[in-house]
């Protein structure tokens, strides 16, 4: 099973590096990473997203708990939250399927950010299924390169003082 962790950081160097070895050693695997500054600029928020059962997901926890940067660990697995990614595509088009491609860019409320003669640029954002599936939908015209952030997520509901959603 996916779980979702939310981890905030200090904001300083070498702390993706340490959380990062940390996973490596033990060898989980990372599905998706995101890292960015919270409101504080000494804060960053990591969301990181990891395949494994609930003990594979204990050990992780407790391992990431033990280190000196790390603030605060949340599995929002099972929590209600908002998420979302974002891909650049970058699609083989021409006068016979551009008009075609632009139909599909509008159903799924993406934009086009770069065209040029032979192709265009496709800008997506959404929770994973929805770019899965707007991935999908452009495969068949020729997709030349594609790039994909990790996921970034937060749970619903109003923040309190002690950071608790």
């Amino acid at each position: 099973m996916k779980h979702t962790l939310s981890v905030l950081v200090e904001n300083k160097p070498g702390v993706l590096t340490r959380i990062a070895g940390l996973f490596a050693r033990r060898g989980f695997n990372i599905k998706s990473l995101a890292v960015g500054e919270t409101e504080d600029p000494e804060v960053s928020r990591m969301t990181i997203v990891v395949d494994g059962d609930d003990r594979i997901i204990e050990q992780v926890t407790k391992q990431l708990n033990k280190l000196v940067d790390v603030i605060k660990l949340s599995d929002i697995t099972h929590d209600e939250f908002v998420d979302r990614e974002l891909v650049l595509i970058k699609v083989h088009c021409d006068a016979s399927n551009r008009s075609e491609i632009i139909q599909i860019v509008d159903v799924f409320r993406a934009r086009i950010v770069d065209m040029g003669r032979n192709s265009m640029i496709i800008e997506a954002t959404g929770d994973s299924g929805k770019i899965d599936a707007i991935e999908t939908s452009l495969r068949p015209f020729g997709i030349r390169e594609l790039v994909r952030t990790g996921k970034i997520a937060m749970v619903r509901g109003p923040k309190t003082r002690n950071g608790e959603a």
